[in-house]
Parts: C-alpha cells; sequence; structure tokens
C-alpha cells in the first residue's frame, strides 16, 4: 500500500492544507527528465542530434534505440509522473513502462501516418487514478494565480508551457505543447521541475510568477494522494 505523500520524504507541502497563499515548497522531489542522458538535451534540443544515440537509452525501459527515439520526445509527461511516483514512493517505474500504461488508457494515440497525438489529459488522469493510486485533477482553464492555492493543499500541478520556458530570459514564442511539474512557490517565485531542461539551472528552475505565465498555456493537471 502506497504511504502517503510525503511520508517517505517528510515533505509537510504534501499534506492538504499545509501550505499558505505566501508558501507551498514542496521538499526533495527528485528530478526526472524525459531523455536518459540530460547532458544531450542541448544538443538534442538545439543542434538536431538524435536521441537514438543516447547511450544511456535502456534506462528508459525501451526494447530498441528505435521505440526510445520514437516515444521520448512525447514523455514530458511520463517524466512528471515519475518525479510524483518517486516523491511517494521513493522509486518509480522506467519512464517507457509508464508511457505504454497510459496508452492502454488512451492517453497518447499513435495515427496510422505514425504521427503521435497526447498527452490527453482526462485518459491519464484516469490512468493514474486507477493504476497509481493518485487524485488527478484536470484543469482545463487553470489561472497562474491557482497554482499557489493548488499547491498550498498539497498538491504537485503538471502545468503545459511552452518547451523554451527552459530559455526565460528570451521572450516566449507561444504558450503550451510541453509538460513540467509544478513543485511550490514562495514570494512570487514558481518552482518547476523541467523534463527537457537543457542545463541544471533550466531542469530545476524557479520563475517570476510573471515570466512563467507568459509561456503557461492555462491548463495542467493536479495530483496528490487520496
Amino acid at each position: 500500500m502506497p504511504r502517503l505523500l510525503g511520508e517517505i520524504m517528510g515533505c509537510q507541502a504534501c499534506t492538504p492544507g499545509a501550505g499558505s497563499g505566501r508558501q507551498a515548497l514542496h521538499d526533495g522531489v527528485a528530478l526526472f527528465t524525459q531523455y536518459m542522458s540530460a547532458e544531450r538535451i542541448g544538443a538534442i534540443a538545439y543542434d538536431g542530434a538524435d536521441p537514438a544515440d543516447d547511450p544511456q537509452w535502456r534506462l528508459s525501459g525501451a526494447r530498441t534505440r528505435a521505440e526510445y527515439a520514437l516515444w521520448c520526445r512525447h514523455c514530458c509527461g511520463m517524466a512528471c509522473l515519475q518525479m510524483v511516483l518517486d516523491h511517494r514512493d521513493g522509486h518509480a517505474p522506467p519512464l517507457l513502462e509508464l508511457l505504454h500504461g497510459c496508452r492502454a488508457y488512451g492517453g497518447y494515440v499513435e495515427n496510422a501516418d505514425g504521427q503521435i497525438k497526447g498527452l490527453y489529459y482526462a485518459p491519464f488522469a484516469d490512468y493514474v487514478r486507477a493504476e497509481h493510486r493518485l487524485h488527478a485533477d484536470v484543469h482545463p482553464h487553470l489561472a497562474a494565480a491557482e497554482l499557489p492555492g493548488l499547491l498550498a493543499d498539497g498538491h504537485l500541478v503538471m502545468a503545459s508551457v511552452h518547451w523554451e520556458i527552459r530559455r526565460p530570459d528570451l521572450p516566449a514564442p507561444g504558450r503550451g505543447g510541453h509538460l513540467v511539474l509544478i513543485t511550490g512557490h514562495e514570494h512570487g517565485l514558481i518552482h518547476l521541475h523541467n523534463p527537457s531542461g537543457h542545463t541544471p539551472g533550466a531542469r530545476r528552475a524557479s520563475l517570476p510568477m510573471d515570466v512563467f505565465e507568459s509561456f503557461f498555456a492555462g491548463r495542467g493537471i493536479a495530483l496528490r494522494m487520496r
């Protein structure tokens, strides 16, 4: 039986109501990336490097390099799920194991032409409720100002942002298309773990609310234990 969020890590923010409108920080959330070799993310994102060349691809749980290369670009949500499960249990299933479990619920769809669609939020929520005993609330319309309240109520939040949030010093080229895990807020800063961050600072980032909001699509999934 999984322990309550925070019991294994001593995370006070995992207790509903333990946070406040000013501060709620989830301590000890491990970082998982959607690419097995984090130091290669910059080359993949900006230099056209092939994910299939990742020497650590087997850690993903993929059966072949080709399977890893096909799916890893779409696994930001699964890496966020790994972070949540690891925070609760002290370990998490491999990336591709989670992905195939989610696919069985319709969270991802591979079309006949090979095009991949997803992550679809409602099937994902069904999956994590049924298979991982997480409480999941889909928020199709979520204001950035609502995030502190969700965090204060014990949630970790998967938020849809533009992938270029990894370079917040540049103007946001859009909103949405990528998922990051919101782990806390304090004094106007949003703390997040980015599965495709290309530097250590991009992977564990703290951004002013207005900067975060410029990349944020206004939707996400709030997760915590039942």
